[in-house]
C-alpha cells in the first residue's frame, strides 16, 4: 500500500493507505484516546472513547475501526466530540464496580496511602512502610496516638467484624523510626533560595514546614510558646502523647532545615517585618491568637478570609491554614491542610496557577454487600482486630504484622496505570450519570498464580480475548452471553487458571483497567 492524502484538523497530511484513522492521527502527534484498541490489531468492539468527526457530513465515528481514505477530512476534537467521549466514559463507569482509592484513604484528611502501608507492614517491611506514611503524614508517631481515626470509621473490614487498627499501625511505623539509630529523612529538592515564614508551630505549621523543606524552601517558624506543638501540647494529656515523642518528630523537621523562633509573639510590627522579608507567609496560629485582627487581613466570623481550596488570601503571598482559617477540633485535619498548603505555596512561588494539591478522579461503588464479604476475605485473614497489651507501648512487631494482614486491600492494584481513571479525569466523567440501583456483584478470581481477575471492573474491551486467541490458549477468554448481560470469562465454566495458562502476565499488562491485574 502507498501513501494517500487526507485532511486532519484542516491540515493536509500524507498517511499510509489502509491504516486506521487513530494510527494516522497519532503518527502526526494528535493523541486520540482509546481503551479497546491495540495498534496493528483489528478491534473486537469499541469503547467509543476514540470518536472523531467526518468534517464533510458532521457525523461521529470510532477512529479505531474506520480506515483512512483518499480525500477524507477528519476533525479530531471539538465540543461535540468532547461531550461524546465523556458520555462514553460515563456509560463505561456506570458498569464499573470498583474503587480507585480505598475508602480509608479517601476519608483520611491527610490522604495517606493506607492500603500500601498495610501491605508493606504485613510482610515486615517497616522502613518502606514509613516512607509511604511520611509521604503524607509529617508526624506519624504523634498522630498514631492522638488521631480519632476517621479512616477506621470508613474501613470496609468494619462491615465484616472490626476495622483494621490503622492508627496503631501508623504509630508503629513512626515509633520504629524514632527509636532507631537514625531517623528517616526524605530526599530534599534542590534549594529554591526562597524563604517562607510560618506563624504558628502547631500541627498545621509543623506539617507545612516539613513538606516545604522537602520541596527545597527555607522555612522560619514563629510561635509565642516555649516549645513547638501548639494544641498537641496544650490540649493532649502527656499520658497519651509523651513529650519526647513529639520532640523527636519535631526534631526531624529541624534536621530538614527549618528554623524555630519560639517565645515570639507576632504583633502588627513583627508581622509587617515578616512580610517584608518573606517570599511567602503561612498563618497557622491556631485558636486564641490575639492581635491577628491587627495584621491588615480581612476577617470573617470564623477566621481570616482565604480561598478554601488553595488557602491563599486573594492573590497575595499569604496563606492561611488550620483554626486560623476555621476552628476545628480535629488536629489531623489541620495536619492535612499543612501538607496541602505546601502545594499552593510551591505553585505560587513557581508562578503557576495556585490550585493546591491535585485531587484525582475516584471510582467508588459504595457499600460492601454481605454476599461479597467472602470475596474480600480472600485477600485477608480471619480474626478480630488486635489490641496492644499496653497502649503506652503499642503493638509488638509481631502484632503489627498480624494486624496489617487483616486489611482487605480495597484499593485498585492499577491505580496509577489505569486508562479508565486517566481519561475519566481528563474528560471530567460522571460515574453517577447513568447510575443504577442494582450493580454487579463483586467476585475475585485468584485461581491463577500470577494474576487476579475481577469481572465487575471489566469494560468488555476484548483485548484479553484477542491475546489469548493469538497465543492459542486451549480455552482462553471469550465473550459470554449477549446484549447488556455479556461478560468476559473462560468458556465452559473453566477456571481463570486454565483460561490463562500461557499469557496471564501479557493479558494483565494490556488490560486498560484494574479488572485483570498482576498480583502485588
Amino acid at each position: 500500500m502507498g501513501k494517500i492524502r487526507i485532511k486532519l484538523d484542516n491540515k493536509t497530511i500524507e498517511v499510509e493507505e489502509g491504516q486506521p484513522v487513530i494510527d494516522a492521527a497519532r503518527a502526526t502527534g494528535i493523541n486520540i484516546p482509546s481503551m479497546c484498541y491495540r495498534e496493528g490489531k483489528d478491534h473486537l468492539t469499541s469503547c467509543m472513547v476514540c470518536l472523531v468527526k467526518d468534517a464533510k457530513n458532521g457525523k461521529l465515528f470510532p477512529s479505531c475501526s474506520i480506515k483512512v481514505a483518499e480525500g477524507m477530512e477528519v476533525i479530531s476534537m471539538d465540543e461535540e466530540i468532547q461531550e461524546a467521549r465523556k458520555t462514553a466514559l460515563d456509560l463505561l463507569l456506570s458498569e464499573h464496580v470498583g474503587d480507585c482509592e480505598a475508602p480509608c484513604q479517601v476519608t483520611c484528611p491527610a490522604h495517606m496511602d493506607i492500603p500500601l502501608m498495610n501491605r508493606l507492614l504485613a510482610v515486615g517491611k517497616f522502613d518502606e512502610a514509613l516512607i509511604v506514611v511520611k509521604k503524607d503524614i509529617a508526624l506519624p508517631a504523634v498522630f498514631g496516638r492522638v488521631c480519632p481515626a476517621p479512616c477506621e470509621g470508613a474501613c470496609r473490614r468494619k462491615t465484616i467484624d472490626e476495622p483494621v487498627s490503622i492508627c496503631l499501625l501508623k504509630r508503629s511505623a513512626g515509633d520504629e523510626d524514632i527509636s532507631g539509630e537514625a531517623t528517616y529523612l526524605p530526599e530534599k529538592r534542590k534549594n529554591q533560595n526562597k524563604t517562607i515564614s510560618i506563624i504558628g508551630a502547631g500541627p498545621a505549621g509543623l506539617a507545612a514546614a516539613y513538606f516545604l523543606q522537602i520541596k527545597g524552601y527555607d522555612c522560619v517558624i514563629y510561635d509565642r510558646n516555649e516549645l513547638p506543638g501548639g494544641s498537641l501540647k496544650s490540649e493532649v494529656e502527656s499520658g497519651i502523647l509523651p513529650a519526647d515523642v513529639l520532640a523527636s518528630e519535631v526534631d526531624v523537621i529541624k534536621q530538614l532545615g527549618a528554623k524555630f523562633n519560639m517565645n515570639t509573639k507576632t504583633d502588627a510590627s513583627l508581622f509587617k517585618n515578616i512580610k517584608s522579608n518573606s517570599d511567602a507567609i503561612i498563618i497557622a496560629t491556631g485558636k486564641g491568637e490575639s492581635g491577628v485582627q491587627n495584621w491588615g487581613l480581612e476577617m470573617t466570623k470564623t477566621g481570616i478570609q482565604a480561598d478554601k481550596d488553595s488557602y491563599q488570601v486573594e492573590e497575595s503571598n499569604i496563606f492561611v491554614v488550620g483554626s486560623a482559617l476555621k476552628p476545628t477540633k480535629l488536629a489531623i485535619r489541620t495536619l492535612g491542610q499543612g501538607k496541602e498548603v505546601s502545594f499552593s505555596v510551591d505553585q505560587y512561588l513557581k508562578g503557576e496557577e495556585v490550585k493546591g494539591e491535585h485531587s484525582r478522579f475516584n471510582s467508588r461503588f459504595g457499600k460492601l454487600l454481605p454476599d461479597e464479604f467472602g470475596e474480600y476475605m480472600k485477600e485477608s485473614v480471619e480474626g478480630k482486630r488486635a489490641e496492644p497489651t499496653d497502649i503506652k507501648t503499642g503493638f509488638t512487631r509481631e502484632q503489627v504484622i498480624e494486624e496489617a494482614k487483616r486489611c482487605l486491600h480495597c484499593d485498585c492494584r492499577e491505580i496509577d496505570n489505569c486508562a479508565l481513571r486517566d481519561l475519566s479525569e481528563e474528560y471530567k466523567a460522571n460515574q453517577r450519570r447513568f447510575y443504577s440501583t442494582e450493580r454487579k456483584k463483586i467476585v475475585k478470581h485468584f485461581q491463577n498464580d500470577a494474576v487476579i481477575y475481577e469481572p465487575a471492573k471489566c469494560i468488555k474491551c476484548g483485548i484479553c480475548v484477542q491475546i489469548t486467541a493469538e497465543y492459542s490458549e486451549d480455552y482462553g477468554f471469550t465473550f459470554i452471553g449477549r446484549g447488556f448481560d455479556v461478560e468476559i470469562g473462560v468458556p465452559f465454566n473453566k477456571s481463570v487458571k486454565i483460561g490463562l495458562e500461557k499469557v496471564a502476565i501479557e493479558a494483565a499488562e494490556a488490560c486498560p483497567t484494574g479488572a485483570l491485574t498482576i498480583k502485588k
